[in-house]
């Protein structure tokens, strides 16, 4: 068999192209902690992304409010041809050309066509606006604290989120453990009752039955591993990654009971350092700057004027220049009453503002409270679910040997099972909402930092 040098080349492609693949599959997840995901979430969620944005508008707002103190420099170049005659006449004296003859009254009634190449250079300077440029500043930099301030929410939910979403991963895998666990256990039960109808020690009822029960913790284990998936796509999108994304949680869901806060202490530093709070404070300042530039609409604004420019009859030049400069006073006589009822909107605002400021503390000393209050009663459930997973498990075996002995029927045994697999199941899910409790107490009093101790499943 001849080989082409086009068939080696093919083949070594294909062989590349299967190794990519076998390397593909083979790769093993990316082990993955918390403070893994809680970093990732914060470099690559939109959400922070959009936060990031709107300080970056803010940013360029104080900036758009400081160039209202500065001087404003214009500069165009126009062409003009025509033969209007005051345009006529104009164009002559600016470009310094007018001669006696162009008083002419058939020159100044029917001109000849004339055109001209205008040059000018303007500027406008406020040099007193009654404050209202100085008000506007301030009010842009309450602003870009606001947004700042929103920022830091935003990245405290985000862990919150990040947090919750590691934790359902944590909870899903031992609930997967735990329905695996109840699989082998109703196996084993039917097992046995298969054994014991077989040798005629029990009707086909209670094989029926333990086969009814091994079918229903199939499909426990079903939905079992099907949490998992979702949940681990759940921490994928919070972390702003794509949901093909592989990798292995590297931490176990374990009871590790932090030291639960005074709620006094709690409700005292959510009012001092909870950042949405800081930014509802910022934007009522700012709406305060509001009502100081409405005011500043009544007084009188002072403006400086300068222009110069060059008219020429073609591009190349000669004609003539000339510059102009003043300064201008302005006061509003009167308009309406429309000043008068803009100012009177701005202070129905700072009400509102005042009162929402109000409207927020009262909410975030309620999440303090609400947050604190689960906290302890997910506190006292798990040690109830601790306490009682012993407790099942050892009815589960008295039933089991009750059972054996023919003591006592399936369907006390099956309840029992029932029991020591319900008890497990609750118990890790009283430590799953302990953990969250803690991280959602430590977002509603705004402590909540990737160096928490909710950090340490």
């Amino acid at each position: 068999m001849k080989i082409t040098s086009k068939s080696a080349l093919a083949a070594i492609t294909l062989l590349g192209l299967l190794q990519v693949v076998w390397g593909q599959e083979a790769a093993e997840p990316v082990p993955l902690t918390l403070q893994q995901a809680v970093k990732m979430a914060l470099e690559k969620n939109p959400l922070r992304k959009a936060a990031v944005a709107d300080t970056k508008v803010t940013s360029a707002d104080v900036r758009v409010a400081r160039s209202a103190l500065l001087p404003h420099l214009t500069f165009s170049e126009t062409a003009t041809r025509g033969n209007d005659p005051v345009y006529v006449f104009g164009t002559r004296l600016r470009q310094g050309r007018f001669t006696s003859d162009d008083f002419k009254l058939y020159k100044l009634n029917t001109p000849s066509p004339v055109g001209n190449f205008n040059t000018r250079f303007g500027g406008t300077w406020n040099l007193f606006d009654s404050f209202a440029s100085t008000h506007g500043i301030n009010r842009a930099k309450e602003m870009d604290e606001a947004a700042g301030h929103q920022l830091e929410r935003t990245d405290q939910e985000i862990i919150f989120r990040a947090i919750t979403s590691y934790y359902d991963i944590l909870l899903a895998t031992k609930q997967l453990e735990v329905a695996e666990q109840a699989t082998k256990t109703a196996q084993a039960i039917l097992d046995r009752s298969q054994a014991r109808f077989d040798s005629g020690l029990v009707v086909e009822s209670d094989l029926l039955i333990a086969k009814v029960r091994a079918a229903s913790r199939q499909q426990e284990l079903i939905r079992a591993r099907k949490n998992v998936a979702l949940a681990q796509a759940q921490l994928a999108t919070t972390m702003g990654v794509t949901l093909e994304s592989s990798f292995r949680i590297s931490d176990v869901l374990s009871e590790r009971i932090p030291r639960v806060p005074v709620l006094q202490e709690m409700e005292k530093k959510a009012l001092a350092t909870r950042p949405d709070l800081k930014r509802v404070q910022s934007e009522e300042t700012a709406q305060k700057q509001n009502v100081a530039i409405a005011k500043s609409s009544f007084g009188p604004r002072v403006n400086a004027f300068a222009g110069w420019e060059i008219d020429n009859p073609t591009f190349v030049g000669g004609g003539g220049n000339n510059w102009l400069g003043g300064v201008e006073v302005q006061f509003d006589i009167f308009q309406g009453g429309a000043k008068r009822a803009e100012l009177s909107r701005q202070r129905a605002f700072q009400e509102r503002s005042a009162a929402m400021k109000q409207v927020a503390d009262d909410g975030v000393r309620l999440e303090v409270r609400r947050a604190y209050y689960n906290l302890a009663s997910t506190r006292q459930e798990v040690e109830v679910a601790r306490a009682a997973i012993a407790q099942a498990q050892e009815g589960f075996r008295i039933n089991q040997n009750r059972y054996e002995a023919g003591l006592t029927t399936i369907a006390d045994l099956l309840g029992a099972e029932e029991a020591a697999h319900r008890s497990q199941s609750d118990y890790w899910d009283a430590v799953y909402r302990f953990h969250t409790s803690y991280a959602n107490l430590e977002l509603a009093s705004g402590t909540l930092s990737p160096q928490s101790p909710v950090m340490m499943p």
